[in-house]
C-alpha cells in the first residue's frame, strides 16, 4: 500500500509537470473507485493547476475551481505521460488528467480503492477535517505525544497509526520506529514515558525523511517506458524480515497481528516490559 514516502514522492514527480499548466480535460474511465468520481471532476475544463500538495496519504491538485483529492488505495499509482502516449491505455489505467499543453497525469489503480474527490477547499471535505498534524511537522512533537497517550489501552503501534493522532505512519513505518525507538508495539500506549516519546517521535520523522529522500533520488527517471514512476528503495530492519536476525542483536525477528495488521519486531531490542 502506498504510504506517506510514496505519496510525498509523487507528489514531487508530477509537480514540474503540472503545476501552472491548464486542465484540458479529465477522462474518467472507471468511475467507480472506492467512492464514485466526483461529477465536479469529469466536467472541469480550462481549470489553472496553482499548486500540488500532500496531507496525510492524500495528494490534492489546486486548482481555481476547486481542489481535486486523490488517494492511491491499496495499488494505485501515478504517471507522468506524453500527448503522443495517450492511446496506450492498460486495463487499469482509470483516470487521466490532460493539460494543454499534452501532458498526461495518468491514475493506475488494479484494486479500484482509491479515490479521485472534489472539494471546494480540501481542508474542509469530511476525509481531512479530523487529521492529526504531519509527522514532519513542528506540531507533531514528544510533549504532544505523551498528552495524548494518556489513558490510552490500545497498543502502540496501533496508537501511532491511528490518524487522529497523527498522519501518514503507516504499518512499514510503525514497526521500523518501533524498533529503533526500543519500544515494544505491544506496548499500552499509556505507559510510554515521555523519554520513550521523546526518542518515537525523533526516530519517526527521521524515518520518514529518510524514506523521502531515498524516494527523490528516483525522480529523474520519473517517466519510464511503462509510465510508472520509481518508489524508493530501503533496507528495512524489521519489517518483512521475519525469522531472520536482527542486524543490531542476532535475535530472530518474530511477527504478530496487532490491529490487524502484520507487526515485525525483535523481542530482544523490544522487550516488554513485566
Amino acid at each position: 500500500m502506498p504510504e506517506l514516502p510514496e505519496v510525498e514522492t509523487s507528489v514531487r514527480g508530477v509537480s514540474p509537470y503540472l503545476v501552472g499548466q491548464t486542465i484540458k480535460q479529465i477522462i474518467v474511465r472507471q468511475p467507480k473507485l472506492r467512492w464514485v468520481v466526483s461529477p465536479e471532476i469529469m466536467a472541469m475544463q480550462n481549470a489553472t493547476i496553482q499548486a500540488i500538495d500532500r496531507r496525510a496519504k492524500y495528494l490534492i491538485i489546486r486548482t481555481n475551481q476547486g481542489d481535486i483529492i486523490v488517494h492511491l488505495g491499496m495499488s494505485g499509482s501515478l504517471s507522468i505521460l506524453q500527448a503522443n502516449q495517450q492511446n496506450t491505455v492498460g486495463k487499469h489505467d482509470h483516470v487521466d488528467l490532460i493539460t494543454a499543453n499534452g501532458t498526461i497525469l495518468r491514475y493506475n489503480d488494479p484494486r479500484k480503492f482509491g479515490c479521485w474527490l472534489w472539494a471546494e477547499q480540501a481542508e474542509n471535505h469530511e476525509l481531512l477535517q479530523k487529521l492529526g498534524p504531519e509527522p514532519l511537522s513542528e506540531n507533531f512533537t514528544s510533549d504532544y505525544l505523551f498528552a495524548k497517550s494518556r489513558k490510552k489501552t490500545t497498543a502502540c503501534k496501533t496508537f501511532i497509526m491511528n490518524n487522529d493522532i497523527v498522519v501518514g505512519v503507516g504499518n512499514i513505518y510503525a514497526c521500523e520506529s518501533l524498533f529503533m525507538a526500543g519500544i515494544h508495539p505491544e506496548l499500552a500506549a499509556q505507559n510510554l514515558t515521555k523519554k520513550q516519546c521523546e526518542r518515537l517521535v525523533k526516530v519517526i520523522k527521521e524515518v520518514l525523511t529518510k524514506a523521502i529522500i531515498q524516494g527523490g533520488t528516483t525522480l529523474k527517471d520519473f517517466i519510464q517506458p511503462d509510465g510508472k514512476p520509481g518508489y524508493f528503495a530501503q533496507v528495512l530492519q524489521v519489517y518483512g524480515r521475519k525469522g531472520e536476525e536482527c542486524n543490531d542483536c542476532g535475535t530472530l525477528i518474530e511477527t504478530k497481528i496487532i490491529g490487524q495488521r502484520n507487526t515485525y519486531f525483535c523481542p530482544k531490542c523490544q522487550k516488554l516490559p513485566k
